[in-house]
């Protein structure tokens, strides 16, 4: 009977597949069928199992993590550098916390069970827990980090560092402060961090949201639409204009005549010049919203001016970014060409940063919807990742996957315990050091792990050393050994891997 029902439901799924159904609704329905199957219990040779990792996910080996680690490094230290202190949020929110704060990409947002009556979904970005945060907790000043996995129910694109489960480095600045100097600085930070992870080169494209709504209304888009064909625009660094304009007109029915105004706008891109032209232009500078715009954005490049980076940036009417939390300044980092040149084509990634000033976010987590002003980044980490792993494939440079600084290696038979005195003794002056788990090695295999680990020193007990209490230290790239007494070994090899 229960292999009749689990038929059954599998006939169901199969025939709501056929119909193209309701994803959602497929989506329940296989929900059932796995559990049915689980319930009936997998006999042997009934069902294959296949070891694999979710879609949209990947295991990390340790080279993987040795290259994820450098660049985490690098980024936190720069948000430090910056002044940021770090919090963490719950990895799922009440799903009331996430609804109607992504526009169009909330369908890609998890959904969980019901957990004895709270609705629960996966946390989509850190930016919305940390409003959140913010309002639960009745702050108004804050500058922080956030390094954390996110979940998106998205089209996996893994070659391109594109997945359902992926890590987010976030820097925010929360507070009533004077125009455009934390939006300036956060650019400051991106340009600081992609310069020091050497990706290649790359250009910071910044808009303003209060222009681009005021762009719409001169070109003649209903209020209605303003953020639908916002996320149409938003395509423009995927796909050529002509298709973004058939989406508008064809399928959100806009007005031919205003999409091709827009097109006007949209593919202008530049500095200050552009800035203080638009300012003149008749139609926007007529517009409330984005004369204001225009002019932060004006005062946002004399900030970036007196940081040195203009040379990276670029005021671009085609930067959309889809969220619908954005209020002002919008940002995005784009790489524009792989620079190693081993690589038989270059690695597109897409967008490696974005950010942008979110005023209101705050605002509907507070009972009585006061504002809390704030601007803040994301850096693409699996993105960049991406490329740090090709570009190190393609040199052929060894990683190390581990920190150890000495090996505790002996020269003859039966001194397991003199090893062990040893490396404790390390360990407890704080020395990454490491023993082979055997009591007679041969010193021969114990030379060879620390060439094939990349482990710098050896220090060698042998029973002579034992007599003259010293403790004979190898450097393993030049072969070379000294005698060091062993009261002074800890200072001689935290001296010689300072070299290193």
């Amino acid at each position: 009977a229960e292999e009749a029902a689990v038929r059954a439901q599998a006939e169901t799924v199969r025939r709501l597949k056929q119909d193209k159904a309701d994803p959602d609704e497929i989506a329940k329905e296989v929900s059932k069928l796995l559990e049915m199957k689980a319930q009936l219990g997998t006999d042997e040779g009934k069902q294959k199992f296949v070891l694999k990792t979710p879609k949209g996910t990947r295991d990390f080996g340790p080279k993987e993590m040795a290259i994820r680690e450098r660049a985490f490094k690098a980024i936190i230290s720069c948000f430090k550098r910056h002044g940021a202190e770090v919090i963490d949020t719950p990895v799922f929110e009440l799903k009331e916390t996430l609804t109607g704060k992504y526009g169009e990409d909330s369908k890609l947002i998890y959904d969980l069970k019901d957990q004895g009556g709270e609705l629960l979904s996966l946390r989509y970005d850190l930016t919305v827990p940390f409003a959140r945060y913010l309002a639960m907790n009745k702050i108004t000043n804050m500058k922080r980090y956030h390094v954390a996995k996110v979940y998106r129910r998205d089209n996996p694109a893994m070659t391109r560092g594109r997945y359902r489960e992926f890590y987010q480095c976030d820097f925010d600045i929360a507070g009533q402060f004077d125009p455009m100097i934390p939006d300036a600085e956060c650019l400051k930070i991106v340009h600081e961090i992609l310069s020091d992870l050497q990706l290649g080169d790359f250009v910071i494209k910044v808009n303003d949201r209060r222009i681009l709504d005021g762009m719409f209304a001169v070109c003649g888009v209903p209020d209605s639409k303003f953020r639908t064909i916002c996320s149409s625009v938003d395509k423009l660094d995927k796909v050529p204009w002509e298709e973004v304009r058939s989406e508008m007109v064809g399928e959100k029915g806009l007005s031919p005549e205003a999409a091709d105004r827009i097109g006007d706008y949209v593919q202008l891109h530049g500095g200050l010049e552009l800035i203080e032209r638009l300012l003149q232009d008749a139609q926007l500078s007529q517009n409330k919203l984005a004369k204001e715009g225009l002019g932060d954005m004006k005062l946002l490049f004399e900030y970036l001016t007196l940081f040195g980076i203009t040379g990276k940036i670029s005021f671009d009417l085609s930067l959309a970014r889809g969220l619908d939390y954005y209020t002002g300044v919008i940002f995005e980092a784009v790489l524009l060409q792989q620079e190693s040149e081993r690589l038989e084509e270059p690695v597109s990634v897409g967008s490696v940063a974005g950010g942008g000033r979110y005023d209101g976010l705050v605002g509907m987590f507070d009972p009585k919807g006061r504002k809390g002003p704030c601007v803040g980044v994301s850096i693409g980490i699996e993105r960049i990742f991406s490329i740090l792993e090709q570009r190190l494939e393609a040199s052929e440079e060894k990683i190390r996957t581990t920190e150890t600084q000495v090996l505790v290696a002996s020269a003859q038979k039966k001194l397991l315990e003199e090893r062990l005195k040893l490396i404790s003794e390390l360990w407890d002056a704080g020395i990454k050091a490491e023993i082979l788990y055997k009591k007679n090695p041969k010193l021969l295999n114990q030379l060879q792990y620390c060439e094939e680990t990349g482990i710098p020193l050896v220090a060698i007990v042998g029973e002579q050393e034992l007599k003259d209490g010293v403790v004979k230290l190898r450097i393993v790239a030049t072969r070379e050994e000294v005698n060091v007494r062993r009261e002074s070994l800890v200072e001689e090899i935290r001296i010689r891997t300072s070299r290193c």
